[in-house]
């Protein structure tokens, strides 16, 4: 019943429902676009480019893509292009002068900002394009096909998948602003969902014609440690330790009397998932200097095989460095300390000034190592899920880049829908009464 009321709550906010419709309109398009073949293209050819993105870093690609990578659509190179541009002007914002100039300039800063994530954009999209399209002649000639790879059509081909990455940015900033939630993650999200049916009945289909191997009953088990391990990373994205502040209501000379006691409430994992997103990033990096065309050798293999050894350690490590560093730059205790101070606000026992910005970092510093632990270890689930056993589709839902966002964006879409309802007086989405927590403070995309 208090689902069904829910329901009923969210339909009778006229704006919310709008809003609701225009992401699911927007999100079919996005499906639909995912199934547009490139022109001069064969779908029946294409058996080859699907066995090949069905293993390795292949196999992220066209998770990320909804399956548009193997399928040769329009939308083939997805979104990947546009978060790795933002992930280099996030990190030139660090370096150079000008970039932070621009982000200390509020909105048209931040306009400015988006304009240049575009051009690097389309630069990246001019790039992979003829890469990928090299490696899907390649494919089509294995599958016993022939696609015409001309320069013109090299050209005209790489044109259209460049503009197909661009409408899937343009969809994602009108979820932005005309429907529910963070449009790049939800596309993402879409991606990652429409895999997972197919994925769940493949593992269930060879539990069930495999009983030597514990049957249905192992795939009981694994539907429960797949359970355990969301609830895990649902906790990883809402903990954290908060901290007492206590706020004078008068000053007289330098004694402060009465007041109020406040919790600043720092989180476990302040980053989200931006450091598996920067690791992924870098990580790529070896599959696209030797080319998408050929299974790669030696040191660049052992960093392109998702389930090896090698990759996942340093996968490991990559997102213990990346949590700290956006942690540093997202989370910033001397604007904290500064803010309390203003406010003749102070954390009882401690003085205020650099003695507080000093509290507030060694508290970070402490609660991020167990955090950047715990998010290294959810990404290279995966690849312990595939070496005991399981489906290799059906292995990345036990972790990872998938688990996170799939429950990151999922309580950030919960969080705004509560919003609305908590706005106009009705109840939550909760029982109890308690208030969802997203992954997100701020603009931390994606």
């Amino acid at each position: 019943m208090g689902f069904t009321q829910t329901i009923k709550n969210i339909w009778s906010i006229e704006d919310l429902r709008k809003r609701i419709g225009i992401t699911l309109l927007l999100v079919i398009i996005y499906r639909f676009g995912c199934y547009v073949v490139l022109p001069g293209i064969n779908p029946d050819d294409l058996m080859a480019l699907k066995n090949f993105t069905s293993d390795g870093l292949m196999q992220l690609l066209d998770m990320f893509s909804g399956g548009a990578f193997s399928q040769a659509s329009i939308f083939a190179l997805g979104i990947m292009p546009y978060i790795t541009a933002s992930i280099v002007i996030q990190l030139l914002g660090m370096v150079l002068p000008a970039f932070q100039k621009m982000q200390r300039e509020g909105e048209s800063g931040r306009m400015k900002l988006n304009q240049y994530t575009r051009y690097l954009t389309v630069i990246i999209l001019l790039l992979q394009g003829p890469a990928y399209l090299m490696n899907l002649k390649y494919q089509v000639q294995a599958a016993g096909g022939n696609v015409d790879m001309s320069f013109w059509m090299l050209a005209f081909m790489t044109i259209v998948l460049a503009a197909g990455s661009m409408f899937i940015m343009w969809l994602g900033e009108r979820i932005d602003q005309k429907g529910v939630g963070n449009g790049i993650s939800f596309i993402i999200l879409i991606g990652i969902i429409a895999r997972l049916p197919e994925a769940f009945f493949q593992e269930f289909t060879s539990r069930l014609y495999n009983s030597a191997g514990g049957g249905l009953v192992l795939f009981l088990v694994e539907i429960i440690i797949l359970l355990a391990v969301i609830a895990g990373a649902v906790l990883l994205v809402q903990g954290t330790r908060k901290v007492p502040v206590q706020y004078a209501k008068r000053i007289v000379g330098n004694k402060q009397y009465g007041g109020v006691r406040q919790y600043i409430p720092l989180k476990v994992n302040a980053a989200g998932v931006m450091p598996i997103i920067f690791a992924q990033a870098i990580m790529f990096i070896p599959i696209t200097l030797v080319g998408f065309s050929t299974k790669t050798t030696g040191f660049f293999g052992a960093l392109t095989d998702l389930y090896g050894f090698w990759y996942n350690l340093v996968y490991f490590l990559m997102i213990v460095a990346f949590t700290y560093f956006y942690t540093a730059i997202t989370v910033r205790p001397a604007q904290m300390a500064e803010d309390m101070k203003r406010n003749n606000g102070f954390i009882p026992g401690i003085k205020p000034g650099k003695p507080t910005v000093e509290y507030l970092d060694s508290i970070m510093s402490r609660i991020t190592l167990p955090g950047s632990i715990f998010l290294g270890i959810v990404a290279i689930l995966p690849a312990i899920a595939h070496v005991c056993g399981l489906n290799r589709n059906f292995a990345s839902f036990f972790g990872g880049t998938s688990l996170l966002i799939l429950v990151g964006v999922i309580l950030d879409t919960l969080r705004i829908i509560e919003g609305h309802l908590v706005m106009r007086r009705y109840d939550g989405l909760m029982k109890d009464g308690s208030r969802i927590q997203g992954r997100t403070t701020g603009n931390n995309a994606f």
